[in-house]
């Protein structure tokens, strides 16, 4: 099954739309209390990455859902240029982009800057042991997965390495890489789109 399509705006636009579009989504398939909180968090979370994007924008949010398997899905298209960036964020009281901190502001550095520059130039904890690389999907650039960064880490953090040690910290610490199953990213020129995933057994 596949929802309507919400249009949400960076600065809020339709957001209660989207929650109650997941709430509606959780009762009619009878799912508990404790799933459909779950749904309910990562639907907020996706929608706080919405609001962190870089000067203003609209995003594509609905859910899928197959066997037992939702997926949430947000994707938007970025019209900002490297120049554009900055002096948004130059223009801001701390000159710089707070939000970019965290799990979940390494993903919204991708959606802030698409294809616009190399991905590989981008310095993200992401990048780590090549957890983003190039899409072997035509229809794709680039695309990521937070289980393939996880796996990609392990070695590293058995060899007591201080980077992927703070990057599996920042994991444990977001609230979507505890709850959600899969967390994907791809990227198609300047069009970017975030997955998560959640499976419910109950």
């Amino acid at each position: 099954m596949k929802t309507d399509v919400i249009v949400v705006s960076s600065k809020g636009a339709r957001m209660e739309e989207a929650l109650k579009e997941v709430d509606k989504v959780a009762g009619y398939k009878g799912l508990s209390h404790k799933s459909a909180l779950h749904l309910r968090l990562l639907t907020e979370e996706m929608m706080g990455l919405m609001r962190s994007i870089t000067g203003e924008t609209e995003g594509c949010f609905w859910i899928e859902d197959q066997d037992n398997v939702y997926e949430l899905h947000l994707q938007t298209t970025t019209r900002m240029t490297s120049l554009k960036r900055e002096k948004l964020l130059s223009a801001a009281t701390s000159g710089k982009n707070e939000s970019a901190k965290g799990f979940m502001g390494h993903i919204r550095d991708f959606f802030d800057r698409g294809a616009d520059e190399d991905i590989a130039a981008y310095g993200s904890p992401l990048l780590m042991a090549g957890a983003f690389e190039k899409s072997s999907t035509p229809a794709l650039d680039w695309e990521w997965s937070m289980t393939r960064y996880e796996d990609e880490l392990r070695p590293s953090i058995q060899r007591q390495d201080a980077a992927a040690l703070a990057a599996w910290d920042e994991l444990e610490k977001s609230v979507v890489a505890r709850v959600a199953d899969d967390v994907k990213v791809s990227i198609k020129g300047r069009t970017a789109e975030v997955t998560i995933v959640k499976k419910i057994t109950e």
